[in-house]
C-alpha cells in the first residue's frame, strides 16, 4: 500500500469513522477541518513512528510536517521512508 493511502486509511478509521459529512482533501488542514485535535496529532505521530519505523523529534512536530496529508507524505520522504 502506498504511503499516502496508508495515512488516509488511518485517518478515516481513527478520526472520521463513519462520518459522511467530512471530506478529506490532501492539501486541507486536518486541524482546521476539525478532523484532528492536538490529541489526534499525538495519535498520528505514534502511528507514523510505528508504521514507518521512524522517530519524530519534538522540533519536527510542526504544521509544515503534519498539518495536511500532503505535508505528512512529504515529511516522511525526508525521513527516507
Amino acid at each position: 500500500m502506498e504511503i499516502k493511502e496508508r495515512i488516509i486509511k488511518f485517518i478515516r478509521e481513527n478520526f472520521i469513522a463513519g462520518r459522511t459529512d467530512i471530506s478529506l482533501a490532501s492539501d486541507e488542514s486536518l486541524i482546521e477541518a476539525g478532523i484532528m485535535d492536538s490529541t489526534g496529532v499525538l495519535e498520528l505521530v505514534e502511528f507514523l513512528e510505528s508504521t514507518f519505523n521512524i522517530v519524530i523529534d519534538d522540533e519536527e512536530l510542526i504544521p509544515e510536517n503534519l498539518e495536511t496529508i500532503d505535508n505528512i507524505v512529504r515529511f516522511l520522504k525526508t525521513k527516507a521512508v
